[in-house]
């Protein structure tokens, strides 16, 4: 009996590898579980076609949004783990929504593969150009002088927007009101407008700091960023510990060979390394991954359990 379980798991074992070293053999679909348009569609479309040329096979960017970035995430569970279905992971769907949404339809770890982390995008704290302040400290001398008066934007309850102004509010230990608008978009027009102080804000904020309409006071990360290397971090204004990485990273399905898994790492990771991506990711204010399969699910547990405190913190819970 024994000899009999040795055999057939021998010989599952070689028709993984006998997959593996034919993969890809047809185009792969990407799965996004966003709107086009946006920051993980960015990703996504960044990496799809370097890759593609890479891999010698086309692949798909497919959109499915909906509930967060939930819908199009359990749908990914769902196929078959053979590496023809990838999926761009991102910090709402397996590090935020576990803690905002009682009924997922996912395991945000236990559910996928890592593949590789792509790179990571922080966030500015950014105030409209009529704002007096100059400084992060500025922001919070404002607010402890009148407190619960100042308020900061978000793209929603429960947004990264909102939990890094949660984080900020708490490190700076400032009372202020959480203004949730529909969505990164209009949440910036109203910074620009001067209907809200202040914003913990991803990269899509530069251009209008670049066009003098918003004014960036620090970005939230351990170093400067090279998008707007004269702006000096939290840390270095005297507010630790507030660094608020977007990530975004390829996954597949749970049980996906891990052949193909590393095959797709080291074609990805040789992308991240070019000079031209390394061009682009600049002109985002992103940092690459390249790092291994391994890191990157240390990297998911780590971001799922920080979340964690964050959420609680904040009060915010979805509607179901």
């Amino acid at each position: 009996m024994l000899l009999r379980f040795a055999l057939a798991a021998l010989v599952c074992a070689s028709v993984q590898l006998a997959h593996a070293q034919g993969y890809p053999s047809r185009p792969i679909k990407l799965v996004v579980p966003w709107p086009a348009g946006g920051g993980v569609d960015t990703a996504a479309r960044l990496i799809a076609d370097p890759l593609a040329k890479r891999l010698g096979q086309p692949i798909v960017v497919d959109n499915k949004p909906g509930s967060a970035g939930n819908i199009g995430t359990a749908a990914v569970t769902r196929e078959k783990p053979d590496g023809y279905t990838l999926l761009m992971g991102s910090l709402s769907p397996h590090a935020v929504n576990p803690h905002l949404y009682d009924n997922l339809g996912f395991e945000p770890i236990k559910d996928f593969a890592p593949v590789a982390l792509v790179y990571t995008v922080p966030s500015f704290l950014v105030v409209p150009a009529s704002s007096p302040a100059k400084t992060p400290q500025d922001v919070v001398a404002l607010a402890k002088s009148q407190p619960g008066k100042l308020n900061f934007g978000s793209g929603g309850a429960g947004s990264s927007q909102h939990l890094f102004g949660v984080m900020f509010n708490a490190a700076t230990k400032i009372e202020a009101l959480h203004v949730p608008y529909k969505g990164t978009s209009p949440a910036e027009a109203a910074l620009v407008a001067g209907e809200v102080d202040y914003m913990l804000d991803p990269p899509t904020c530069l251009p209008f700091v670049e066009a003098g309409r918003l004014k960036a006071l620090a970005v939230a990360a351990p170093t400067r960023s090279s998008a707007l290397p004269h702006v000096p971090t939290l840390d270095e204004a005297g507010i630790g510990g507030v660094h608020t990485l977007t990530y975004y990273g390829v996954l597949a399905p749970a049980g996906t060979p891990k052949e193909i898994v590393d095959r797709l790492n080291v074609e990805i990771n040789a992308i991240l390394r070019t000079d031209d991506m390394r061009a682009r990711l600049t002109k985002l204010a992103a940092e690459p991954g390249t790092g291994s399969a391994d890191d990157f699910r240390r990297f998911m547990e780590s971001e799922l359990k920080r979340y964690g405190d964050i959420v609680r913190i904040s009060g915010a819970k979805a509607v179901q």
